[in-house]
């Protein structure tokens, strides 16, 4: 028999993974209100408390999104195309991308003066171009919803394999405003997306909702819920939207923690994840890299703090006199681009590697609270080789001398996010073993900023994935909107005379 929870009671002991135990704290017990929903996270324990407000904001979002999908059924792909089309001609207009910016702005002051990163808050000119060409790039892909993938002939009858939708596809964003056109490529298969975005970046995503995303909606006349937005600033909407076992795929982007966690709920409800965690791109190079091309590949990995940033460079003991002074003339290079000074993290016992000039040097550091002064080269434990550098303005690496490729690769798979490398050789058989070697979905022998769907495949990402928590089943580790699909099989037969 199960009763509906209406207190919570502190000290309660309440059981989780098997055969661990979780309590419930005086400050948890207080906080409960008859409707609320408490969750319990089973990898960690964590209790998680859903207010009822943030439970009904996400249902209603779902329930939208679930209306949604059954009438797209009925949507031609034209209408779907069109619906692309006016969404970017919105954004394209100076009269609709005004408004945007304006509240892109008072989102960004409002971040800053909470001492948040705006690194990528801001809805600029390169951000908008993305996104009217990721928009144009799904009007023009070919519809996919109907697509016979095989055929098998039998006498008298056969079994065709389909290409069909997969259903409502929840994401949660941290503060990425352009994540919309990201987002509602899941139309171009006959899905519906349901989205939270962090609160730092709510007021913009509720700015192109209003005047781009809803209009493009109703004017190429698709159903309300197809794209949607949780009206929550609280993290509690995102747990409620992952913890509903009405979605087809939840996606969360991001890092750290709170990804995880998300991940975990959705699993605990038996819904498909796609996560992506820590970020940060490793470069190795090996005894017989080009050093120009490597120089190269340094500086043309550290333009910009994202996830596929240059993040910890690996060179080779024997190569390391030649290429340390390259690596760091391209840091330096990296800041200067940006009005700025560098940042390196130097792994204990490769400190000998390093010029006298950047041993004691201090330099300014641009941080979300504004600069502060700090050792040009700090000292890192190997063991931390896997922290991602989340700068803001002054690129920040770290750098380990390694004795050879074996054990760079030993050091990527235990420490790295098994995200992206790339190694810088000239012999094919190395990268063949390399390849083989290392735990990554995106390996490359280039710059690491490659790692992008719209970049790499011309498709806008729905997400990236990493593969801390296991290789991916039967697909990239780009997620994009058209891969977002299930398989239906579907039989005709012609002979009446069939049977068993």
């Amino acid at each position: 028999m199960s009763l509906a929870l209406e207190r919570l009671v502190a000290g309660t002991p309440i059981p989780f993974a098997g055969n661990r135990v979780t309590v419930v704290s005086p400050e948890l017990a207080a906080r409960f209100q008859p409707g609320d929903h408490l969750l319990v996270e089973q990898v960690s324990g964590e209790l998680l408390l859903i207010p009822v407000a943030d439970q009904q904001a996400a249902s209603v979002a779902i329930e939208r999104a679930a209306a949604a999908f059954t009438a797209l059924s009925a949507v031609s792909d034209e209408a779907i195309s069109q619906f692309f089309d006016l969404f970017a001609q919105r954004l394209e207009s100076p009269e609709y991308w005004t408004q945007i910016e304006a509240a892109n702005r008072t989102d960004i002051e409002r971040a800053k003066a909470r001492g948040r990163s705006t690194t990528r808050l801001l809805a600029d000119e390169r951000m908008r171009r993305d996104m009217i060409a990721g928009l144009r790039a799904w009007r023009d892909a070919p519809p996919t919803r109907g697509t016979v993938i095989s055929s098998v002939e039998h006498d008298g009858w056969k079994v065709e394999q389909v290409v069909s939708p997969l259903g409502i596809v929840a994401f949660v964003f941290e503060g990425r405003p352009n994540v919309f056109a990201d987002a509602a490529g899941v139309l171009r298969t006959g899905n519906t997306a349901v989205l939270r975005i962090g609160s730092d970046a709510l007021g913009t995503a509720q700015a192109i909702v209003t005047h781009a995303l809803n209009p493009a909606l109703a004017e190429a006349g698709l159903p309300v819920g197809a794209v949607s937005l949780v009206e929550s600033v609280n993290h509690a909407a995102g747990w409620a939207m992952f913890a509903d076992r009405r979605l087809s795929l939840a996606v969360a982007r991001g890092s750290g923690r709170a990804v995880s966690q998300l991940g975990s709920i959705a699993q605990q409800a038996g819904t498909a994840v796609s996560l992506h965690g820590t970020g940060g791109a490793w470069l190795i190079a090996d005894r017989d890299a080009d050093a120009t091309r490597f120089a190269a590949v340094v500086r043309n990995s550290l333009d910009r703090k994202v996830c596929n940033t240059l993040n910890v460079c690996l060179i080779q003991r024997e190569r390391a006199d030649e290429l340390v002074p390259l690596f760091l003339d391209a840091l330096k290079d990296a800041g200067t681009a940006r009005g700025q000074g560098c940042k390196l993290h130097i792994v204990a016992g490769s400190e000998s590697c390093l010029p006298s000039e950047w041993q004691n040097a201090t330099v300014e550091v641009y941080r979300a609270e504004g600069y502060q002064t700090e050792a040009l080269a700090e000292p890192l434990p190997e063991s931390e080789l896997g922290r991602e550098w989340e700068w803001e303005e002054t690129p920040e690496v770290s750098l380990m001398i390694v004795d050879d490729l074996d054990q760079a690769i030993a050091l990527f798979n235990r420490y790295s996010p098994q995200f992206t490398v790339s190694l810088i050789s000239e012999d094919a058989a190395v990268q063949k073993r390399f390849y083989n070697a290392v735990n990554a979905p995106f390996v490359g022998n280039g710059i690491t900023r490659w790692v992008d769907g719209q970049y790499a495949l011309n498709k806008p990402e729905l997400g990236l994935s990493n593969w801390e928590s296991g290789r991916l089943f039967a697909r990239s580790a780009i997620l994009s909107g058209d891969g977002v699909f299930t398989v239906r099989s579907r039989m005709t037969q012609v002979d009446l005379t069939v049977k068993r």
